[in-house]
């Protein structure tokens, strides 16, 4: 009888047994990362849940042979958007041991290919900490990336797609996010409501300080959302259509099974001590000795 592990997806719907099962086929996690947080006055507070949840499921679906799509992690760090209600803030030390405390669960059962799927921008540095410290504190590999990143991996996609004014378009409940929206969820999309809106400092035109999605300037402040826009929509809201996010959709899910798919079979790159002499202590922050 072969066993469930090799074609659910979905991490919580398999029993014990069935994880040893999943382990054993080696199976990539990929763990969904997503906030609480105001989108604006036309989109709900859970689109950073809905985005990336809905393009792990894509590539889980895809692929479930290969993969596993864990419970997706719902509260992340978005103290600088309080002063929009309802807004949920998660402490970012709070945020980042949650996570490595997923991370390192899963590493001890033996995953060891982690993916943390972020759906918000502003956790971006606070995965990418987690993602360092599982690869230096665990046997496991653990690599970050926004849900986002996966439109530029074939480079003609986002000119051919994005209509937005670069800077500064898409950025935030902007043509992105609200596409992906309406194709996804697109009865909760606030439809008359749907309005774009500017960062006040990207129309400074200044060379170091401006803020897209994709890229900022290298001398860019932040701080409070609501020092630099008044709605909460950063980028042209105008601009999104369902097709849009159907295109946007399609095209991370694929490429997202583009990289589970080669990243499964790749060996692990293998550390090497370069002492002369070994070292007479263990590393002092929590790294696992050498050969272990």
């Amino acid at each position: 009888m072969t066993s469930r592990a090799a074609t659910e997806y979905r991490y919580e719907k398999l029993t014990w047994p069935e994880i040893n099962d999943a382990i054993d086929l080696g199976k990539v996690c990929i763990v969904p990362c997503g906030a609480v947080e105001q989108h604006g006055p036309h989109l709900p507070l859970d689109v950073d849940l809905v985005c990336p949840g809905g393009i792990a499921r894509g590539a889980g679906q895809a692929i479930p042979d290969k993969l596993l799509v864990l419970p997706i992690v719902a509260y992340g760090y978005t103290g600088h958007v309080m002063d929009f209600p309802g807004t949920i803030n998660n402490d970012f030390e709070h945020f980042m041991h949650h996570v490595l405390d997923i991370t390192k669960s899963l590493a001890y059962h033996g995953f060891k290919k982690i993916l943390l799927l972020n759906g918000h921008g502003s956790n971006m540095p606070n995965l990418d900490l987690v993602a360092r410290r599982t690869n230096l504190e665990t046997d496991a590999e653990c690599i970050c990336t926004g849900w986002w990143q996966l439109l530029s991996v074939d480079k003609e996609f986002m000119p051919r797609w994005r209509e937005s004014k670069f800077p500064g378009g898409c950025s935030h409940a902007c043509e992105l996010e609200t596409s992906l929206y309406l194709y996804l969820d697109g009865d909760n999309v606030r439809k008359d409501l749907i309005k774009s809106g500017s960062i006040s400092f990207n129309n400074e035109d200044s060379p170091f300080m401006w803020v897209d999605l994709f890229a900022a300037g290298p001398s860019t402040v932040v701080s409070w959302t609501s020092s630099y826009s008044e709605t909460g929509v950063l980028g042209e809201a105008e601009l999104a259509t369902p097709e849009k996010g159907r295109q946007a959709y399609e095209e991370a899910v694929k490429q997202l099974v583009r990289f589970v798919t080669w990243w499964h079979k790749r060996p692990k790159d293998q550390r090497r001590d370069l002492h002369r002499k070994p070292p007479t202590m263990p590393i002092p922050w929590g790294q696992r000795p050498m050969g272990d």
